[in-house]
């Protein structure tokens, strides 16, 4: 089940970016700029077909999201029916779109979730406190240390303790929260009990010797508190809004510590200061992740149960709309910013000129991609 959630979130990070891209493609045509081509990943492409509306759509190779050619995209373009000639308005409108569109795929699926089922992550996690009520509360396993006890007794990552006893039922200790297995192992320190776990919706039992409590560990498991919550109907829209501005703030404030962070390891690289690039390091890791560090989030949430997928997958949603928004001039907020500030210099940008500015962009974020990937690699793997 956990790796059919897992190929479905990574399904669903990608479509973030198709709706992203449909996002310019239907505002670029609601104001008279001639899209090219709708493209599902990129290339190479492996099918294209000539549409009536004149634009190609593609299905390509590499499944990393998607893209929209649009006619003219230079801002110098002056041919009618290109990008480059649209009025200032109808570009800032077509630059946003996309924005716009992840703002809303985040703060719906957010919504859903405050209707079925929205999982606690944050301590201080936003709540409409009069309508929102604790559904489901379970601890799950998310570590077993090899040749432990419960090792021995086959408990695995993701199994979902419920209670703990000896034999015949005697004395059983249920588990609700996580610090609740601190109390447990001590009361059962030394003894053979039976641990009621579930895995796959089945109910199982087997038996486990705690160690004596002065061990480095009593049974050899780290476990996680899962808690779940659910608002009504009309409150959930609020509390979908309430927390997507939660987390928008925090991922703006962790940003600035990840770039202070990576400038460090950058630093420490530079000058082989192995406590520089510690400390950078440190800091960007708790605070950003690229590609490896999404799949090795949504591999450990798929262990969780789908709320917890679906939850990274809206939140995805918020940093992609964000990130798209900041003025790096290869993503659409930079670009933005470049034509509003030519503007008010009144000094036309050239097609040689953006292209440049472009290519240098795209150079300094492959580099800090590459950064992020060996961050996430030494992090997660």
């Amino acid at each position: 089940m956990s790796i059919v959630l897992l190929i479905v979130g990574l399904l669903l990070v990608v479509g973030l970016i198709v709706v992203h891209e449909l996002g310019h493609f239907l505002v670029a045509r609601r104001n008279g700029v001639d899209v090219e081509e709708f493209g599902i990943f990129f290339p190479p492409r492996l099918y294209s077909r000539k549409t009536k509306g004149g634009w190609t759509f593609s299905i390509n190779l590499l499944p990393l999201g998607g893209f929209v050619k649009l006619k003219g995209e230079h801002d110098s373009d002056t041919e009618p029916g290109t990008f480059g000639a649209a009025k200032l308005s109808a570009k800032t409108k077509i630059l946003l779109a996309g924005v716009t569109m992840n703002l809303i795929v985040g703060v719906l699926l957010f919504t859903i979730l405050a209707e079925i089922g929205m999982p606690q992550l944050l301590g201080n996690q936003f709540k409409y406190t009069n309508n929102t009520h604790l559904v489901t509360q379970k601890v799950i396993i998310n570590d077993v240390v090899a040749g432990s006890p419960a090792a021995h007794a086959g408990l695995k990552v993701g199994d979902q303790l419920t209670e703990f006893s000896l034999p015949g039922n005697q004395q059983a200790a249920t588990i609700t929260k996580a610090n609740d297995l601190r109390a447990i192992a001590r009361h059962f320190a030394g003894k053979v009990v039976a641990v009621h776990y579930v895995r796959g919706g089945q109910t199982i039992v087997r038996t486990v010797k705690f160690l004596p409590a002065n061990s480095s560990y009593e049974l050899g498991i780290a476990t996680e508190q899962l808690n779940l919550y659910r608002s009504t109907w009309w409150s959930a829209p609020i509390e979908a809004v309430g927390l997507s501005g939660q987390l928008l703030w925090a991922t703006i404030v962790g940003l600035g510590h990840a770039i202070g962070g990576l400038g460090s390891l950058i630093a420490g690289f530079a000058t082989h200061n192995t406590v520089a690039q510690h400390n950078g390091q440190s800091a960007a890791t708790a605070n950003i992740a690229g590609p490896v560090g999404i799949f090795a989030i949504l591999q450990s949430s798929s262990i969780m149960g789908y709320q917890f997928v679906l939850f990274v997958v809206a939140y995805l949603s918020l940093v992609l709309a964000l990130m798209n928004i900041l003025p790096i001039p290869v993503v659409d907020g930079g670009r933005l910013y470049i034509t509003l500030i030519s503007r008010w210099l009144k000094r036309p940008l050239s097609a040689k000129r953006e292209e440049a500015i472009n290519f240098i962009s795209a150079m300094l974020l492959l580099v800090l991609f590459v950064l992020i990937t060996i961050v996430d690699v030494k992090r997660f793997y």
